[in-house]
């Protein structure tokens, strides 16, 4: 077989891959059926409290319970985030992301999410851009919108929760990451580590490369091998994240989440888990949508899930491409935000 026909036969056979991978989600998604069972009804429906030895099958048989029913949008979200990974030019990001270009703010905004799928990728490309000459702003905004507003973490929290839950996550994330972004570019060491970098940058020596471009199913092949690169650092966390989940849904007392995740107090509280302490990517869904279940307020969810950005691990690896100031500046602007936003949701909604 000649190799131009081996490559038009991997081209077929990978397109019909994502062709039905999109089919099964959307027919998933036209013939589901809402339910308001849990995983702790299942459990009683089998009658399996009679024996010891179901404490320590919760775990296996929650993970079960959650892949049976959700494993065509997780493998539809990292095939859909690698295809964008990967057609989605990246070039135009840093070109356009220069000071004070408003068109840059649109770009972090609106392509962001398209490119990442959690906070601690989000590190090496934010100072790949200011090596690039994006603007300070920009570039805070890109950080931040990503890991809050990604195409992973919306359709599963769409899938999860709820829809309203995942647009309302979009509106607020990309308030707060502008905002965080004009901010920061506003203050004097927002303006002087964008300084450096642009005199940095305009040192390097500018050589023109030719660049080969890879055939169609080289780049497919690319996307598939991005999904599995993207499960194979997300899905460990988030079957530990699964586990403690299926604990919290049988243990866990509906009384305590009620008590301390509602009202002001529960949006600060919820502020501080989901954020600071750091929960990894489509965790804090999973968490989120048990602790919604047992009664926390509406408010306090989106707090929670909007906590993804600002956490100390990747302040941490963020301050060692600029400085402490702007760390802390953006960190205090996006939990003041998640905390602003968790209070006006839950004052609209009705669940505060």
């Amino acid at each position: 077989m000649k190799e131009e026909t081996k490559r038009t036969v991997r081209t077929a056979v990978l397109l019909v891959f994502f062709i039905i991978v999109i089919s099964l989600f959307i027919y998933s998604r036209v013939t589901a059926r809402p339910t308001k069972e849990t995983f702790k009804d299942k459990l009683d429906t089998l009658g399996l409290w009679e024996t010891p030895l179901v404490y320590l099958a919760i775990p296996a048989l929650y993970i079960v319970d959650y892949f049976s029913h959700s494993w065509i949008c997780l493998l539809f979200a990292f095939s859909v985030a690698g295809l964008i990974y990967e057609f989605v030019p990246k070039e135009v990001i840093t070109k356009y992301m220069g000071r004070g270009k408003t068109v840059g703010y649109i770009l972090a905004l609106g392509m962001a999410p398209f490119l990442t799928v959690c906070s601690c990728t989000m590190v090496p490309l934010f100072g790949g851009m200011l090596y690039a000459g994006a603007g300070i702003g920009p570039a805070i905004a890109f950080l931040l919108m990503a890991p809050a507003a990604n195409i992973l973490t919306i359709l599963m929290t769409g899938e999860m929760i709820s829809w309203e839950i995942a647009g309302v996550r979009i509106l607020a994330s990309a308030v707060v990451a502008l905002i965080a972004g004009l901010i920061v570019s506003m203050t004097p060491w927002g303006k002087a580590i964008e300084k450096e970098f642009q005199v940095a940058n305009s040192a390097m020596p500018s050589t023109k490369v030719e660049i080969v471009k890879p055939s169609l199913d080289e780049r497919l092949w690319a996307v598939l091998k991005f999904a599995g690169y993207l499960a194979k650092q997300i899905l460990p966390f988030f079957i530990i994240g699964l586990i403690v989940v299926g604990y919290l849904s049988v243990f866990v007392p509906e009384e305590i989440v009620e008590a301390y995740l509602r009202g002001s107090a529960g949006i600060l509280i919820a502020s501080v888990l989901g954020g600071p302490l750091y929960t990894p990517t489509l965790v804090e869904i999973a968490l989120g949508q048990e602790l919604w279940n047992k009664g926390m307020s509406k408010g306090a969810l989106l707090s929670w899930l909007m906590g993804q950005p600002y956490d100390f691990a990747n302040a941490m690896a963020v301050s060692r491409i600029v400085k402490w100031k702007i760390v802390v500046t953006y960190f205090i602007v996006a939990w003041a935000g998640s905390v602003t936003f968790g209070f006006l949701y839950g004052m609209l909604s009705g669940s505060l």
